[in-house]
């Protein structure tokens, strides 16, 4: 079912580091072509630091786990690319049809294809106003059940950030500050909230995905990866801009899955470009991070 890549298939066949990255940030998450730009770039990325990147997507009904650049361009510039979660995987693979995954999506076929290191932007979650519509993102449930270890800039600003981490706690999910004791929280460097523990180095990150994966846990692991201090934004800025987002959601009837692309996308706007900066900067150091750990880790 899986179809690796030429350079993924040997990485794995050898032992060598290998990061995978979602597609969605491609599709749905930033404009064209700072998406495509994007894309090409965290894979140069990783390749230099020493790992082989493995974007992932379903192309046509197959499921892909290291991508040509010419898929990485029809993510990027097509419209009917959908956004795929665990409940779409069926249809779009019985109807040959092409999906970027989003993180949920990724680490379940990260975890088909033994790839335990993953970097992304910022994770899913818990949203705010759980209570009135009950949005919890898929990615939180995956994250519990499957051997990945995820390297984000904590979870997106737009969610409800002390439910999210309750509920992580409640799944067994180990919340790893990379050199920071706070939770960041995407586009600032800091919340008011704490991770579990502080990891300062990827090798002691290595370390520790070896002790919950060796040791027959099942489940992955959070680390929480800051956006480097020239990109981070005021917090109180982006507070501001969220909660006009919102009120403005709520007017226009966004559900779904449609919620988070369109909140980014009034974010942006709202604070005059600065937040697609700050994304774009945040990725590219979370595919640093991944890589060096994905090179201190040895299976």
């Amino acid at each position: 079912m899986l179809m690796l890549s030429p350079a993924v298939q040997e990485a794995l066949d050898q032992n060598r580091p290998v990061v995978a990255l979602e597609s969605t940030i491609i599709s749905h998450g930033l404009p064209y072509p700072e998406n495509l730009a994007l894309a090409r770039d965290v894979e140069a990325i990783i390749t230099e630091i020493g790992a082989t990147p493995a974007t992932i997507a379903i192309i046509d009904g197959q499921i892909k786990v290291g991508l040509t650049d010419d898929e990485l361009v029809l993510l990027a510039k097509s419209e009917n690319v959908i956004k795929t979660s665990k409940r779409d995987f069926a249809y779009i693979l019985s109807q040959n049809k092409t999906g970027a995954t989003t993180v949920s999506g990724t680490v379940i076929i990260a975890a088909m294809a033994g790839i335990p290191i993953f970097a992304t932007g910022g994770l899913g979650g818990v949203h705010r106003g759980v209570s009135d519509h009950w949005d919890i993102s898929r990615d939180l449930e995956e994250l519990a059940l499957h051997n990945v270890a995820i390297i984000s800039s904590g979870v997106k600003s737009i969610l409800d950030i002390p439910k999210t981490l309750e509920y992580l706690e409640t799944k067994g999910v180990e919340v790893i500050g990379y050199q920071t004791d706070q939770f960041p929280a995407f586009y600032t460097r800091s919340s008011p909230y704490s991770v579990d523990y502080r990891l300062d180095n990827p090798e002691d990150v290595a370390r520790l995905i070896h002790a919950k994966f060796d040791s027959g846990l099942e489940g992955g692991i959070l680390i929480a990866n800051p956006i480097p201090k020239e990109a981070s934004l005021d917090e109180a800025l982006m507070e501001k801009a969220i909660k006009e987002a919102l009120i403005q959601m709520e007017k226009d009837g966004v559900t779904g899955k449609a919620i988070t692309p369109y909140l980014l996308t009034k974010i942006k706007a709202l604070t005059g470009g600065e937040s697609l900066t700050s994304n774009i900067a945040l990725m590219k150091n979370n595919a640093k991070v991944a890589a060096q750990i994905a090179v201190a880790y040895r299976p």
